[in-house]
């Protein structure tokens, strides 16, 4: 078998042991760690696998003509994740990932059509689906855990709080929530900030649900939604928040990005910036996320980031680093996801179920043993914009504790664990 090459150069930690098409077993072990059995159902699977493994092994796992026999799908990610950096001094490896990054701003192209095309492929589908993993708000990027063994859904609100204190809301102030979603974020601030908050999405199914949630809490006064790219607002705003939207900008699009908050912020302004990253410097999109889950989408280093920061003549005030946060909350996205599998596969069938199940495991593997984090970086056109120590991030915090929209105008709770 062609891939046992590779396999034998990659596997240093753990134990894989696969099964060939024609049940023969190969055994790859390196040093202690999980232990994994997996089975090839196709004489073409090992060739695929050598060419892009990145790209065919989840695609295998989706039409299953590669089954976990002993083990689980997230012991394999764990193996695939501890290994990888084995894998990529593999000289086919690290030829299709130099070839792969000739193209990748082409792959993070991001107009304002197609951008709003991207985020309809992830963000549109039936909202029932996410009722069913995510937390009441449907908070869909990392949780903050100061300390383990807490709930997602106490950690989404801490995210939450954690935000809000970095951006020193005050009353009568003009918020800017770029990357809205289905509306939380922009509902808590204006609850605990008492100002006014405009959120953008490209999404129409989130729009419709952020635009109900207001109406629901009394708040369309002080709340707007639109169906609005970042790039098409106008106007000036005392405070900006974005999470979980930065890692659809694409690379070639930060200079723009930041040059549009510099507009929209008022002189003694703050920017929060959350989005997810990685620390082991420029890379390319995973192929099999890429094309199946976000397209378009890339999570980028801070090397590639704070460069476009800083031509923007914008002022970095501060930068926290969330490492396993979001490997706890995958976790727990995970554990909602398969307790409510059998009702996904009827909204959508079992190919999707796999697929997701995929996405979320190679995900928190990511996070748990790859390279990838979370970063808050903090903005502002001034220097003395924010206070000069950090305490007043924690006396926010601990001043609003349990400031939270009621659990009544929050989307249904479907099964949860």
């Amino acid at each position: 078998m062609l891939l046992s090459r590779f396999l034998k150069h990659m596997v240093r930690v753990g134990r894989l042991e696969v099964i060939d098409a024609d049940g023969k077993t190969h055994v790859f072990s390196g040093a202690p760690g999980l232990e994994v059995t997996i089975r090839l159902h196709d004489r073409t699977l090992p060739y695929k696998l050598l060419l892009d493994p990145d790209l065919y092994l989840g695609e295998a796992y989706m039409d299953e003509t590669l089954t976990v026999e002993n083990g689980t799908l997230s012991d394999l990610l764990e193996i695939v994740a501890r290994n990888l950096k084995f894998a990529q001094a593999y000289p086919l490896y690290s030829a299709c990932e130099r070839l792969s990054r000739l193209f990748r701003r082409w792959q993070q192209h991001n107009p304002i059509g197609r951008a709003r095309a991207h985020v309809a492929h992830h963000y549109d589908l039936s909202g029932q689906l996410y009722d069913l993993f995510l937390d009441h708000d449907r908070q869909y990027s990392c949780a903050y855990y100061p300390r383990p063994g807490i709930g997602l859904e106490i950690a989404q609100a801490n995210k939450q709080r954690h935000l809000a204190a970095k951006l020193l809301l005050e009353p009568g102030q003009r918020v800017l929530d770029i990357g809205s979603g289905w509306g939380g974020l922009a509902l808590y601030l204006a609850q605990v900030g008492g100002g006014e908050v405009s959120g953008l999405t490209l999404s129409g199914e989130q729009l419709k649900v952020a635009k109900q949630r207001a109406a629901e809490t009394g708040l369309t006064d002080r709340v707007h939604f639109h169906h609005r790219d970042y790039r098409e607002e106008a106007g000036t705003y005392d405070r900006i928040v974005s999470v979980g939207m930065f890692e659809h900008v694409g690379v070639g699009y930060y200079p723009e990005f930041f040059a549009k908050v510099r507009e929209l912020l008022s002189e003694d302004g703050v920017f929060v910036l959350h989005s997810i990253g990685r620390m082991s410097g420029p890379s390319t999109t995973c192929s099999w996320i890429r094309k199946y889950i976000f397209p378009g989408g890339y999570s980028p280093s801070l090397s590639e980031v704070l460069p476009a920061i800083e031509q923007s003549g914008l002022w970095i005030t501060d930068i926290e680093i969330l490492r396993l946060h979001y490997a706890e909350t995958l976790s727990a996205w995970r554990r909602r996801f398969q307790d409510n599998r059998s009702r996904i596969a009827e909204l959508f069938d079992e190919k999707f179920c796999r697929m997701w199940e995929f996405y979320l495991a190679l995900s928190e593997a990511a996070f748990r043993h790859g390279d990838h984090l979370v970063f808050q970086v903090q903005i502002a056109k001034r220097r003395d914009a924010v206070p000069l120590t950090r305490d007043y991030i924690t006396d926010w915090e601990h001043a609003n504790t349990g400031k939270a929209i009621g659990d009544k105008y929050r989307p249904r709770l479907v099964n949860h664990a």
